[in-house]
């Protein structure tokens, strides 16, 4: 009986601990994911591999359009600390529909202000396809 409490505080000491490896692991790579990011050194899509809707988006977004999603050119808080530190209200965000999915999706596009103060010209665009879990800087 003592050796099988033992085998079982054993079981569950190397669960736990793997347990917070993994969490420390998890953490580990997300502090790291958004060091890169503020040193510019996020991963980088092109606009060719974007899908066909987030580039009719980002066309959209350049152009002024008239967005009708009611989230659509609201500010992006950047709570992630995904994206390089700027002030509040420099980044808005925008829907990138996604074929059959019966709500917003998780896709988006998240517009700098640049200095002009205008996502249309600021030249500053990152994509998610994953709801703010990742970016990518989209490079034109």
């Amino acid at each position: 009986m003592f050796c099988r409490n033992i085998s079982k505080s054993l079981r569950a000491w190397s669960a736990g601990r793997l347990m917070v490896a993994w969490l420390a692991g998890g953490l580990l790579a997300m502090v790291l994911g958004a060091a890169a990011c503020a040193k510019g050194e996020a991963g980088t899509v092109s606009v060719r591999d974007l899908p066909p809707e987030a580039r009719q988006v980002l066309a959209q977004i350049k152009s002024g359009h008239r967005f009708t999603h009611p989230r659509d050119g609201v500010t992006f808080y950047n709570r992630e600390r995904l994206l390089p530190l700027r002030p509040r209200g420099y980044y808005t965000e925008y829907t990138v529909p996604t074929p059959g999915a019966r709500n917003r999706g998780a896709r988006r596009i998240v517009a700098g202000q640049g200095d002009t103060g205008d996502p249309a010209t600021s030249g500053e665009y990152w994509y998610t396809s994953d709801h703010y879990a990742s970016f990518r800087r989209i490079r034109e």
